[in-house]
C-alpha cells in the first residue's frame, strides 16, 4: 500500500473546530474529517477476517468431496481455494496494519493539535482553569485510549462481517445449527452487556485519580528545592505515596473487571461451541449431516470465538474512548480569560505606547521605561496590563490608545509580550528553544545572546546552541536560565516588550550591561521594564515609580551571578 495515501497530519491552526458538545459528538466528528481511512480499515477488515471464516466451510467440502468420496482433482480444486484465501487474507492484513494504524494515528494526532490548540487558547489562565497534572493526563492517557478504539475498527469490522457470512452458511446447510449460532453468538454478547457500565465506572474513577497523581507529582518536582529546605520532602513525599496508592487500587479494580470481561468472551462463545459440537454429532450419526459438515461447524463455531473476542475488545476499547472524549470536551469547553471581545478594534502599525491610567504608567511608543518597583507589586501590575495574569478590569489600560479589552487576544499577543523572572525553558535544542518556532539566522540570535549578556551561557555548553536543554533548564544557574529566557523575548521581537525584574538573578555589573545592551537592541521599539534595580533607571529614557514599592526582590552584588 503506499504510503502516500497517508498525507501528513495538519498543523493546530488548520484543524478544524471539534465538536466539544458531548463525547459522542467528538467522536463522530474525528470520523468525519478522516472517513476514507475508516471506511478503507473496515473494509481490509473483512477482506482479512471473511478467509478465516470460510476455511472451515472450504475443508468440510474438501473431506465430503475430495476425501469422503476419492476424488482427487475435487481435493486439489479445494487446495487452490484454500492457498487463495491465504492469499487474500495475507495481502489484506498487510493493508490493514497501515490503515488501523493511520486511523489511530489520525485520531492520536489530531486530539493533540486539537488540545494543544485549546492550550494555547487559554493562554495564562489554563493554570487557573485546569490542573496541571488533568492536561497531563488528557494527553497521555485519553487521547491514547481514543487511538486505540480507531485502532480496532477494522477488525471489528471484519469480525462482524465474518459472523454474518458464517451465520449465512451454516443456516443454508443445516437450519437447526445455523439457528444455534444466530442466537448463541448475539446472546454470548449480551451477557457481557452488563460488565461495561462499571468498567466504563471505574476507567473514570482511575482517570480522576490519575490526573491528582500526575498534579501532585508535578507540584512536588517543581518545588522540591523548597520542601528541602523546609524539611517538608518527607511528608510530601507520605502523601505522594498514598495518592499513588489510590491509583493502584483504582487501576487493580478496572483491570479485574476488564479481566472479568476477558474472560465471559471466551467462555460464553465457547457454550456456543460445545452446543454446536454434541449437536452436529447427533446430526451425524442420524444421516442428517456429513462428516465433512460437521467438522465446517465445528471450525466456524471455535472461529466465532475469535469475532466474539473481537467485538469484547472494541467494546471496552470504545468505553475507554469515551471517558476520554467525555474530559476532553471538558477541557475544550474552557473559555480563556480575558474572554475576546466582540467587537475587536486593530491595532495601528509599528511602534505602540502603553497606557495604565490606574498606576500612572506611561510608555512613550518606541522609547525605554523604567517602572521603579519589584517584588510581587511590580509582577501582578505587570501581568494585569498586558492581561497575562487573573481576570482583572483593564477600562483604564490602553495599547497606542486603544483599550486592551477591545483588542482580540491573538493580535494582543502578538504585538504585546510579557517576559517574567519566573518563565521557564522548554525542553529541546537550545537554537529552537530561543527561536520560538520561527526562522531565526545564527546572526539574529547572537544578537540576541549578546543583548542578553548570555553569549557565555552558550559557549559552556558541549555542543552550543544545538546543546539540548533539559526541562526547565535545570541544569543552568538561576542567572543563566534568566539571561537565555531574555534573550528568547528579545528575538520575539514585540512591538511592545514588558519585562518583569528580568535581572534578578544576577549580580550588579551584569546587570547594568544587560541594561545598556537591551536599550540599544531594543531602539525604536517600546520596552517597559519593572525593576527596583537604579541600573535600569540609568538606561532608560523614561523612568515611572510606582508606588507601594514591594521591599522584595533587591539585587545584591556577590562579585558573581545569584540564583533565587
Amino acid at each position: 500500500m503506499p504510503v502516500g495515501m497517508f498525507r501528513p497530519a495538519e498543523s493546530p491552526a488548520t484543524v478544524p473546530e471539534a465538536d466539544h458538545r458531548s463525547a459522542w459528538r467528538y467522536l463522530w466528528w474525528l470520523v468525519r474529517i478522516r472517513p476514507r481511512l475508516l471506511v478503507l480499515s473496515a473494509t481490509l477488515g473483512a477482506l482479512w477476517m471473511l478467509p478465516l471464516a470460510l476455511l472451515p466451510l472450504v475443508v468440510g467440502y474438501a473431506i465430503d468431496e475430495g476425501i469422503d468420496d476419492g476424488s482427487t482433482s475435487s481435493l486439489t480444486g479445494w487446495v487452490i481455494v484454500v492457498a487463495v484465501l491465504a492469499v487474500v487474507q495475507a495481502v489484506a492484513g498487510a493493508g490493514l496494519i497501515q490503515a488501523a494504524v493511520g486511523g489511530q494515528m489520525h485520531a492520536v494526532a489530531t486530539s493533540h493539535r486539537v488540545v494543544l490548540r485549546q492550550a494555547t487558547r487559554l493562554g495564562g489562565s489554563l493554570r487557573l482553569k485546569s490542573g496541571s497534572g488533568d492536561v497531563v493526563a488528557v494527553a497521555s492517557g485519553d487521547i491514547p485510549s481514543i487511538g486505540s478504539a480507531f485502532e480496532v475498527v477494522g477488525r471489528s469490522s471484519g469480525a462482524v462481517v465474518s459472523f454474518v457470512a458464517i451465520a449465512v452458511a451454516l443456516t443454508v446447510t443445516s437450519p437447526v445449527l445455523g439457528v444455534v449460532v444466530l442466537i448463541g453468538v448475539p446472546a454470548a454478547l449480551l451477557g457481557i452487556g452488563p460488565l461495561l457500565r462499571p468498567l466504563q465506572r471505574r476507567n473514570e474513577e482511575q482517570r480522576d485519580r490519575l490526573g491528582t497523581a500526575t498534579a501532585q507529582a508535578g507540584d512536588i518536582c517543581s518545588g522540591l528545592r523548597v520542601l528541602r529546605g523546609i524539611g517538608g520532602e518527607r511528608k510530601f513525599t507520605e502523601r505522594f505515596v498514598g495518592v499513588s496508592q489510590e491509583v493502584r487500587r483504582a487501576g487493580e479494580s478496572a483491570g479485574r473487571l476488564e479481566a472479568w470481561l476477558g474472560a465471559a468472551g471466551v467462555f460464553l462463545p465457547g457454550l456456543v461451541t460445545i452446543v454446536v459440537a454434541w449437536l452436529g454429532a447427533r446430526l451425524v450419526l442420524s444421516d442428517v449431516i456429513t462428516p465433512g459438515e460437521l467438522v465446517a461447524f465445528y471450525g466456524a463455531s471455535v472461529f466465532l470465538v475469535i469475532p466474539v473476542s473481537t467485538a469484547t475488545e472494541a467494546v471496552e476499547s470504545i468505553s475507554q474512548a469515551h471517558v476520554g472524549a467525555g474530559r476532553i470536551c471538558r477541557f475544550l469547553s474552557l473559555v480563556p480569560d480575558p474572554p475576546p471581545p466582540d467587537d475587536p478594534l486593530v491595532l495601528p502599525p509599528g511602534a505602540l505606547s502603553l497606557e495604565d491610567r490606574a498606576t500612572g504608567i506611561e510608555a512613550p511608543a518606541g522609547r525605554l521605561t523604567a517602572v521603579a518597583t519589584s517584588g510581587e507589586h511590580g509582577s501582578r501590575t505587570a501581568a494585569r496590563i498586558t492581561r497575562y495574569g487573573p481576570p482583572a478590569p483593564v477600562d483604564g489600560t490602553r495599547l497606542a490608545g486603544v483599550p486592551l479589552d477591545r483588542i482580540a487576544l491573538p493580535e494582543l499577543r502578538r504585538r504585546l509580550l510579557l517576559c517574567g523572572h519566573a518563565d521557564i525553558l522548554f525542553s529541546g535544542p537550545l537554537r529552537a528553544e530561543l527561536a520560538g518556532g520561527r526562522a531565526r539566522t545564527d546572526e539574529e540570535l547572537r544578537a540576541a545572546l549578546h543583548a542578553a549578556a548570555a553569549e557565555d551561557v552558550v559557549e559552556a555548553l558541549p555542543h552550543g546552541l544545538d546543546d539540548a536543554v533539559i526541562e526547565g533548564g535545570r541544569s543552568l544557574s538561576g542567572g543563566q536560565r534568566q539571561r537565555l529566557i531574555l534573550a528568547r523575548a528579545l528575538l520575539a521581537a514585540p512591538d511592545v516588550l514588558v519585562l518583569d525584574d528580568p535581572t534578578s538573578a544576577v549580580d550588579s555589573s551584569t546587570e547594568a550591561l544587560i541594561a545598556r545592551r537591551v536599550a540599544r537592541y531594543r531602539a525604536g521599539r517600546t520596552t517597559l521594564v519593572f525593576s527596583g534595580s537604579p541600573l535600569w533607571s540609568n538606561a532608560a529614557d523614561e523612568v515611572v515609580t510606582l508606588a507601594p514599592v514591594a521591599a522584595a526582590g533587591g539585587h545584591a552584588d556577590h562579585g558573581g551571578e545569584r540564583t533565587p
